[in-house]
C-alpha cells in the first residue's frame, strides 16, 4: 500500500453544523479522523494538522508554509493531501502549483457540507482524494484538486456556486479526469507547467473589477495605497472605460505593473478592440495580458513574480502559458 500525508488547514470539511442554530463552526478535533476506518483501505494513511482557519483566513504566507512544508516531506510520501475550505480553495492550489516542483500527486480538497449535515460530501470527497492519490496516473500534473466526482487542474479551476456540491468547475477547459465507483479516468492533460520557487511572499498585489461609469477615482485611489501590482478585472475581452486611461497611466509611470484579466468566468483577453480604453490601446500603453487565468489567480502569479523578476520578465510569465 502507498503511503499518503493528510494535510489539514481547516474548512467546512473540518467543521461540524450546530443542530439547534445550523450554524457552521470549527472544532477541537477534525470530524473525519474516527472515520479512518473508511480510507485506511486504500492507503497507508499519516495526518497532519497545519493550522485549523476557515479559508477567508488563509493568505499568501500560509500558503508558502503549506509549499515549505510539502518540500520538507516529499520523500517521505506517495503523495499528498490538502484539506481546505472551498473559498479560497484555488489559490492556494494555484499558488501550490506554481511554486511547487515535486512529481508525487499533490491534492486539493474541501467539502460544500459539514461532515455532519445531511448530504454531506465531507467524507466522500476525502476518499475520493485518497483513491486519485493513489493513481499512477495521478503523478508529474501539478497540483490537482478533487470534488464532487471530478479531477481538475489547480490552473483551471474556481468555485462557481456559492453552496452547491458542484461548485468547483474548470471552465472552457473542463476537468481533466473523473472517479467513478470502480476507477479513476484521465481522460487529458496540460500541455505546459512552469514553476517559479520563492522563498518569501513580500509584496502586496491589489484586485480590482471594472465596472461601468468607472473612472480615475479609485485607480488614483489605489496608486495612493503604494501597491507593489495591480490586477484588473476588465470588461469583455479586456477593455476599460476611458475615463481610466491617465490613471492607469499614472500607475504605470510610478513602476507598478497592471495585470488585465477578464471578469467573464470564460475566455482569453485580446486587444481586439482600438477604441480608447480598448483592448489594443491598453496593451500599448504596457498593461500585461493574461492567458486566462481569473483575477485571483492571476493576483497570485503576480504575487510570485514580483520576489523574482523584472517587469519585463514578469509579462513573459504571464504571455509564455497555453
Amino acid at each position: 500500500m502507498k503511503n499518503i500525508l493528510i494535510i489539514h488547514t481547516g474548512g467546512t470539511i473540518s467543521m461540524l453544523e450546530n443542530k439547534e442554530t445550523g450554524e457552521i463552526h470549527t472544532t477541537n478535533k477534525h470530524p473525519l479522523t474516527d472515520l479512518s476506518f473508511h480510507f485506511n483501505q486504500y492507503a497507508n494513511i499519516t495526518e497532519h494538522i497545519e493550522f485549523s482557519i476557515p479559508s477567508p483566513q488563509i493568505t499568501p504566507e500560509h500558503m508558502l508554509d503549506l509549499a515549505k512544508k510539502i518540500n520538507e516531506v516529499r520523500f517521505e510520501y506517495d503523495g499528498i493531501i490538502i484539506t481546505h475550505g472551498t473559498d479560497t480553495l484555488e489559490e492556494t492550489a494555484y499558488f501550490l502549483d506554481l511554486v511547487l516542483e515535486v512529481d508525487i500527486p499533490v491534492i486539493l480538497t474541501g467539502a460544500m457540507r459539514s461532515s455532519n449535515e445531511i448530504g454531506s460530501d465531507a467524507l466522500y470527497n476525502l476518499v475520493s482524494s485518497i483513491r486519485v492519490a493513489i493513481h499512477d496516473d495521478a503523478a508529474s500534473k501539478g497540483v490537482l484538486v478533487v470534488m464532487n466526482d471530478e479531477i481538475h487542474a489547480a490552473r483551471n479551476v474556481t468555485k462557481t456556486s456559492t453552496s452547491n456540491v458542484a461548485t468547483f468547475q474548470s471552465p472552457p477547459y473542463g476537468p481533466i479526469g473523473i472517479l467513478t465507483k470502480e476507477t479513476v479516468i484521465f481522460h487529458h492533460t496540460l500541455l505546459t507547467r512552469n514553476s517559479y520557487p520563492v522563498e518569501n511572499i513580500r509584496k502586496n498585489v491589489f484586485l480590482l473589477k471594472a465596472y461601468a461609469g468607472m473612472d480615475e477615482k479609485i485607480l488614483d485611489a489605489i496608486r495612493e495605497g503604494k501597491p507593489d501590482g495591480l490586477v484588473v478585472e476588465g470588461l469583455g475581452q479586456g477593455n476599460l472605460p476611458k475615463e481610466t486611461l491617465p490613471a492607469l497611466q499614472r500607475i504605470l509611470d510610478a513602476d507598478i505593473p497592471i495585470v488585465l484579466v477578464s471578469r467573464c468566468y470564460q475566455g482569453i483577453v485580446q486587444p481586439t478592440y482600438g477604441y480608447d480604453g480598448g483592448g489594443k490601446q491598453l496593451k500599448e500603453m504596457g498593461l500585461i495580458f493574461t492567458n486566462g487565468l481569473t483575477g485571483p489567480k492571476a493576483r497570485m502569479k503576480l504575487l510570485i513574480g514580483l520576489e523574482t523578476k523584472t517587469n519585463n520578465s514578469i509579462r513573459e510569465m504571464f504571455e509564455e502559458e497555453y
